[in-house]
């Protein structure tokens, strides 16, 4: 996989559960619900799928666990029309030799690429920074960077992502400051580095100034519709994407906030498929939030339902 093959709408998965007493949370991974809903993204127009980013809990998972989701995504990913969808697996990890050891494994069980944060739980220094990505591109896999200052309080710079793209396997980078002026510095500084939109509330901002795919969230919920996004925003056909977009964007908003998991979920009950419970420390929404949620989502739908889906 080589950057140009990231381009689309990946979209970071999250986790399905069913109850079980034994299980962490006594909540345990619903395997068959969560290969149906990879297989149901990609036959909706997605390229492909991530999973154990944020999104998908990872931190909140078993080892066994967390190599069980990659290898259930990619068996369902594979087994979708014509198997060529793509399966990027997060490979994120406190240190390099964390992040490497889910990288090698990601490697063995058929991932096309990993997406890896810098150092979780630690605000690394520059040279830290670059040992880490060193040693996850090692593994041999692409490797997409990712870049979320507000969780991991290390941020990619424009300056830095210049230095980690001389890296061999390093081909893209997952944004997701929220800054979009980052896409066109990035584009300078880095032209062989694809940039990837990471936040769903300004991802047209982003395709409009040379992004070349969307690691996405909402999507869970609107995959056709997304894919219509992407397609008419890098197709030059701005007023169509403007009208289809405009109307979501109060909902992707929630992809930026510290409740998007349960956001994303709800929003995914609200059209009817499966969200269901988080695990710790994630709990249900406030009534306030999920009333927000729930306005947002209604705008979408009814703008949805009026475009015909567009």
């Amino acid at each position: 996989m080589q950057s140009n093959a990231l381009g689309g709408v990946v979209v970071a998965t999250p986790l399905p559960y069913r109850p079980d007493p034994a299980a962490p949370a006594g909540l345990a991974v619903d395997h068959d619900r969560f290969a149906e809903h990879c297989r149901w993204l990609v036959e909706s127009g997605c390229a492909g799928v991530g999973p154990n980013g944020s999104l998908g809990e990872y931190s909140s998972l078993t080892d066994e666990e967390r190599r069980a989701v990659g290898r259930t995504a990619i068996e369902a990913v594979r087994g979708t029309g014509d198997g060529s969808g793509t399966v990027v697996l997060g490979v994120h990890g406190v240190g390099w030799h964390q992040a490497v050891r889910w990288a090698e494994a990601a490697a063995e069980d058929g991932a096309d690429g990993v997406l890896c944060l810098p150092p979780t739980l630690y605000r690394a220094n520059r040279g830290e920074i670059v040992e880490h990505y060193e040693r996850v591109a090692a593994v041999g896999l692409p490797v997409m960077a990712y870049n979320n200052p507000l969780d991991t309080k290390v941020d990619l710079t424009p300056d830095l992502l210049a230095e980690l793209a001389q890296i061999d396997n390093v081909v893209a980078v997952k944004e997701f400051s929220g800054d979009v002026r980052r896409v066109l510095e990035i584009r300078e500084k880095a032209p062989d580095l694809a940039v990837i939109s990471g936040a769903d509330d300004v991802v047209l901002e982003s395709l409009l100034m040379g992004a070349t795919g969307w690691f996405a969230g909402f999507p869970n919920v609107f995959p056709a519709e997304s894919a219509r996004l992407y397609e008419l925003a890098t197709t030059g056909r701005l007023a169509e994407a403007r009208a289809l977009y405009e109307p979501l964007v109060a909902a992707f908003r929630w992809d930026s906030r510290t409740e998007f998991v349960q956001a994303i979920k709800l929003g995914m009950e609200l059209v009817g498929r499966y969200g269901g419970p988080c695990r710790p420390p994630r709990g249900p929404l406030v009534p306030d939030h999920r009333a927000q949620v729930e306005a947002a989502m209604k705008q979408a739908i009814a703008s949805l339902r009026e475009g015909g889906g567009r």
